[in-house]
């Protein structure tokens, strides 16, 4: 094709055609280095498996359905249960043992602050099934899709209760009525609230010594 072509027009039509590579090379460096021209890899769906508590340190508490009082204690734990619909016995067990574990009481012997948990002083636990605990908001109305269905979560529930019973004393260890309108009331100590998420589980499996 070059034949009929003098060799000044060969050599222009050569040096525009390496010149015109060697900016397309450049353009594809780019593109790679900036991240265009690949497919972007999609975000990772994480799970959000875990059950969630938020605990009270309360000089007293109570729940009420219409207009009757259905548990109460005195000093001791409100505990908020907030149950994921993939949530399993492993984050029911997490949740039970840090509950009953956690130092959120004085020391009146040795006046040591944060030194004594709801089992060593001898208090009680009022636990409340929680369903809002994962409510999230689409514009400005809740959603609570992510929660444990109900028909799930009243027999999970209550396998829950049994094991706090069970880790402490039955006696010591009360409950609301799954699925009810319940006002509940409320004095807290302090105040004092901390909130407990099983995700915590793989990185505290060795903890079991609470220290």
């Amino acid at each position: 094709m070059y034949s009929s072509l003098p060799s000044s027009s060969i050599s222009r039509f050569h040096h525009r055609f390496f010149h015109l590579e060697a900016k397309r090379r450049r353009f594809r460096q780019f593109a790679d280095t900036h991240g265009e021209g690949r497919k972007r890899r999609k975000p990772e769906k994480r799970s959000i498996r875990s059950m969630k508590a938020v605990v009270q340190r309360v000089a007293s508490a109570s729940v009420e359905v219409e207009g009757r009082t259905v548990s109460a204690i005195g000093p001791g734990l409100l505990v908020l249960i907030g149950l994921h619909d993939t949530d399993t016995d492993s984050d029911a067990e997490f949740i039970c043992r840090k509950v009953l574990n956690m130092r959120l009481f004085p020391n009146e012997k040795s006046g040591k602050n944060w030194d004594q948990n709801v089992m060593q002083r001898n208090y009680e636990v009022l636990l409340v099934s929680q369903f809002t605990l994962y409510g999230v908001l689409k514009g400005n109305k809740p959603d609570f899709h992510v929660a444990m269905p109900p028909e799930m979560a009243k027999p999970f529930y209550s396998s829950l209760v049994e094991r706090f019973q069970r880790a402490y004393r039955v006696d010591a260890v009360k409950d609301g009525i799954f699925g009810a309108m319940m006002k509940v009331n409320l004095v807290n100590d302090g105040p004092v609230t901390m909130l407990l998420d099983s995700r915590q589980l793989s990185k505290n499996a060795d903890d079991a010594a609470e220290g």
